[in-house]
């Protein structure tokens, strides 16, 4: 029997165009594709009809297939001789928990490959006219989870809120928008500017993206009042304030040829 292989693919941010060459070539020799739901369904269509598809989709509490089964289902497909991808929204290595999967795949002597993708934290500042760099502006860029990981191995630190707040010009969080009070709180305590400028970047890259631009005092209430919702990017930081200027995405008409952005289901 020849041996499998697995493939860790970042989908990119939305936009199914933002896939890589890479990725694309190996979407179209997967026999086998465990997929996420914040993966564009259009990415589907490049997977040949005869391979399995297992979604394993995740909402914030609940999880479709626990995160030791995924890996469990890479392993095995691969076992048995297949060429395995395992498709991720935005970059596998940036909150993807890739190091977890090929750390098993390591364990069981299964060869794999880590493909990048375009992560949301930046392709969606960037379609927001944000960039996250800026001589003006700033010289330092963070990136930083804002859900809490359970059930880790290892005792890992919590994020470092008052260092981040003080010692970096730019943070772009992701997963924020659940824990966002206490992330308001703890960047406020910690000594960040209340009129520091905040962008919610929603559904970023793809046709529905919504940009809402606040302060870090009104942040709260202002997620509020627009009623945000994941998934969405949070950047805080004094780019914020060129969104307005350089905003080409959303002030294009030419964004009507995006398909509408569908997770998986």
């Amino acid at each position: 029997m020849r041996k499998g292989k697995v493939y860790l693919i970042g989908a990119g941010p939305g936009d199914a165009d933002l896939i890589t060459v890479r990725g694309k070539e190996l979407l179209e020799k997967a026999e086998c594709i465990v997929y996420d739901r914040l993966i564009n369904r259009e990415l589907l269509k490049y997977v040949p009809a005869g391979a399995e598809k297992i979604y394993c989709g995740k909402w914030s509490g609940f999880h479709l297939m626990k995160q030791e089964d995924i890996q469990e289902a890479l392993v095995d497909r691969a076992e048995k001789g297949k060429v395995v991808v395992r498709l991720k929204g935005g970059d596998p290595s940036i909150f993807g928990r890739v190091g977890e999967e090929a750390q098993l795949c390591a364990e069981k002597g299964i060869a794999f490959e880590m493909v990048p993708g375009i992560s949301s934290g930046t392709a969606a500042p960037a379609y927001a006219g944000i960039p996250l760099t800026h001589r003006d502006y700033s010289s330092s860029v963070a990136f930083v989870t804002g859900h809490a990981c359970e059930g880790s191995r290892n005792e890992a630190p919590g994020v470092q809120w008052k260092e981040l707040g003080r010692g970096v010009d730019t943070l772009v969080i992701y997963m924020g928008v659940k824990n966002l009070p206490d992330i308001q709180e703890k960047l406020l305590v910690g000594g960040k500017e209340s009129t520091t400028p905040v962008a919610f970047i929603q559904q970023g890259t793809t046709a529905a993206q919504k940009t809402y631009t606040t302060t870090l005092a009104e942040a709260v209430r202002t997620a509020e009042e627009v009623q945000l919702t994941s998934p969405a990017v949070i950047v805080v930081g004094e780019v914020v304030k060129l969104h307005d200027q350089l905003s080409w995405f959303e002030n294009q008409e030419n964004r009507s040829d995006k398909m509408p952005f569908v997770h998986v289901i």
